[in-house]
């Protein structure tokens, strides 16, 4: 249990120290094309970028979001509950997340080989858009990593005495 906690918290930072590096190359590739379009000159492709740099970055932070427990959750009832019904009721949440997650990466891996077979590529930089859905199918299962190691804990806290 340890090992697959530690595993996940491992690779959610990582994919968060991904994430942050996609939104600076955002911040600067969209300033120095303001800049340059000053002097008539500029970046072409940026909206291309700047897309795939924005899909990056959301997508590699979920994984983080979710180790962090940043999500909205409404558990204004659930804590009226004993400490069992509130880990059953987590581990019932974190048991429809995983399967919701799971299928996330699942058809993500399947669309980026339908777009890699396709030949489908970005207007005008031709960049391929598969890297980018594997990326999306990678991030979704990291979080389904966290999210399993969070059931395995609300499990235990269930059936603790």
């Amino acid at each position: 249990m340890h090992r697959l906690e530690t595993s996940a918290g491992f690779l959610a930072r990582l994919l968060f120290g991904l994430a942050g590096a996609a939104i600076v190359a955002m911040m600067l590739l969209t300033c120095a094309d303001v800049v340059l379009r000053l002097f008539s000159r500029p970046i072409p492709g940026t909206y291309e970028l700047v897309s795939f740099f924005g899909a990056v970055s959301v997508a590699f932070a979920m994984a983080h979001t979710c180790v962090e427990k940043g999500h909205i959750a409404v558990s204004v009832l659930v804590q009226l509950l004993p400490r069992r019904g509130r880990e059953a009721v987590d581990a019932l949440t974190s048991t429809l997340s995983l399967v919701l997650f799971a299928l996330i990466a699942w058809r993500s891996v399947l669309y980026a080989e339908d777009l890699r077979r396709s030949g489908e590529v970005s207007l005008t930089l031709q960049l391929p858009f598969y890297p980018f859905v594997h990326g999306i199918g990678l991030a979704a299962a990291v979080v389904c990593l966290v999210l399993l190691s969070d059931l395995v804990r609300h499990l235990q806290g269930a059936f603790r005495r």
